[in-house]
């Protein structure tokens, strides 16, 4: 069996694993038996952590799925690099579309900033409650469409001050700056690079304090050329870039 046809198997996301005992119960038991009406001896396919185990249905009992691993592989849409999109929020629709690309195209955490150019300025606390388990199923839906073997985290609403301090533990931060100074994505080094951070302006963009600040903590700062891109359309575009460039595309 080939990558393809593996990554085209229904996928099942689990947190840890053992591989004696390997089990679905609740929504993805009910969505086995009843929603894709499998039946014992077909394959499905159980990620934990980057991890695809492919396995073939033992029993379905009315509460559970009981599997028997057949092998285990690397995923093989899972980059090499583990990339941080740091998204301004946009208007929520434009957010929901920016997480669910970013999931197909390989980020593996999403974190929705406030800065000071956002037009949306949702309440932290409403947010929390009600617009991030919204965004969290995007991320896995779009996950598992695209053949991820993790289910990218999108994370709370943090400050722009808390994003800066977040990027700290990276290797690499970019940040895309629609004025000129920067350089192209073509002159930043990615040699030996695991993990990267990506930071894109809301529909306004990033002030100039912003911008400075982050290139005193250490970001790179790249510009994307003339034309002026879109806040969903920047990280769109991004990511495909880091992912040509890091040889995972």
């Amino acid at each position: 069996m080939n990558c393809n046809e593996v990554l085209a198997m229904p996928r099942f996301f689990r947190n840890e694993i053992d591989e004696d005992n390997i089990v679905l119960t609740g929504d993805d038991a009910n969505h086995i038996g009843r929603s894709l009406r499998m039946r014992v001896g077909e394959e499905i396919t159980v990620c934990c952590n980057g991890t695809d185990y492919r396995c073939n249905i033992g029993s379905i009992t009315a509460d559970a799925v009981y599997l028997d691993l057949i092998e285990k592989h690397r995923c093989a849409a899972e980059p090499d690099i583990s990339v941080t999109l740091f998204q301004a929020v946009p208007k929520l629709d434009k957010l929901e579309y920016i997480i669910q690309k970013s999931v197909e195209l390989g980020a593996a955490r999403i974190v929705p900033v406030l800065t000071r150019r956002c037009v949306s300025r949702p309440d932290e606390k409403d947010f929390a409650k009600k617009k991030l388990p919204r965004l969290c199923r995007i991320a896995e839906e779009a996950a598992k469409q695209s053949g991820r073997g993790i289910i990218p985290e999108v994370t709370p609403l943090v400050s722009f001050r808390e994003s800066v301090q977040m990027s700290s533990s990276l290797d690499r931060s970019i940040l895309l700056y629609e004025e000129e100074g920067g350089r192209s994505f073509g002159e930043v080094d990615f040699d030996g690079i695991k993990t990267a951070g990506l930071f894109i302006g809301s529909e306004g963009g990033f002030d100039k304090e912003e911008a400075d600040a982050l290139v005193e903590a250490g970001a790179e700062r790249v510009w994307l050329g003339k034309r002026i891109l879109r806040c969903e359309t920047a990280p769109i575009t991004a990511l495909s870039i880091l992912m040509f460039l890091t040889n995972n595309m």
